[in-house]
This record gives structure tokens, C-alpha cells and sequence, in this order.
């Protein structure tokens, strides 16, 4: 895992987007580019920002069953992993991944109704490299 840490990781950080992955009412998957996490602790919490009023918030709160997915094409790599997400509203969230700059999105600053955040987390996931695909597990 801890391989697998040292791989992944660097692998996110250079990425500028990120892919998530949520469930419809209808039971297909949906997804969606959206910019890089904000923050991440190793390879298992990732925070993105985003829309309350959005309809990924909506599917969250309804099924929390999630995939986030980073790619990089220079090198034909890619990481997928699953879990959960969860919709974060409350302040200390929301200021802790803030940046100047997001006025731009969310008119009425840090306190926009419409601002919140995304915490996934992850519990396993599949790398790809050098044509050949690996399934780990993500340890808390």
C-alpha cells in the first residue's frame, strides 16, 4: 500500500482535473470533470468544491456510493478509486478549502449557500500502467 501511495499520489497532485463518479436514481453512473481536489490526506481523503444546487450534490445525498478517477495522458497512467462521498455545508469545511478567487463561483464569499464541499474517501481502487492494471486496497 504504501507503494501504491507513493505512486498515486504524485500521479494526483500533477493532475488539473479529476473525474467523479456518482449514482442516479435510475441506477446508471454519471460523470462528470471537475477541477483537481483542493486537498487530499494520502490517497484516501480527497475535498472538492462544487454547487450545492448542483444534481451530483442531489445524487450524493441520495447514494453515497462514489468513484473519483485521474489520468495522465503524457504517460498512459490512470487511477480509479471507490468509495463514498459525502456533502459538507458546514463552516469549518468550507474555510479550510477556500480559496481567494472562488467569489468568482460564489458570489456571496466562504458563507454562499450555493459553496460547499465534497469529501470522498476512499476504501479500494485499480491503477493502470505499461498495459497492465493493479487492484488495491485503501487502508484507513
Amino acid at each position: 500500500m504504501k507503494d501504491m501511495e507513493k505512486t498515486i499520489g504524485p500521479l494526483v497532485d500533477k493532475q488539473k482535473v479529476a473525474f467523479i463518479g456518482s449514482v442516479g436514481q435510475d441506477g446508471f453512473p454519471y460523470v462528470k470533470a471537475m477541477l483537481a481536489p483542493r486537498k487530499r490526506e494520502g490517497i484516501r481523503v480527497f475535498y472538492f468544491t462544487t454547487n450545492t444546487h448542483s444534481m451530483r450534490v442531489d445524487q450524493y445525498r441520495k447514494n453515497a456510493k462514489a468513484c473519483i478517477y485521474f489520468c495522465d495522458k503524457r504517460f498512459f497512467r490512470g487511477v480509479m478509486l471507490r468509495g463514498t462521498m459525502e456533502v459538507l455545508t458546514d463552516a469549518v469545511h468550507k474555510e479550510m478549502i477556500w480559496q481567494e478567487g472562488d467569489t468568482m463561483y460564489y458570489k456571496e464569499g466562504v458563507g454562499d449557500p450555493d459553496y460547499c464541499v465534497l469529501r470522498f474517501t476512499a476504501t479500494d481502487g485499480r491503477y493502470y500502467r505499461d498495459f497492465s492494471s493493479e487492484d488495491f486496497t485503501v487502508c484507513p
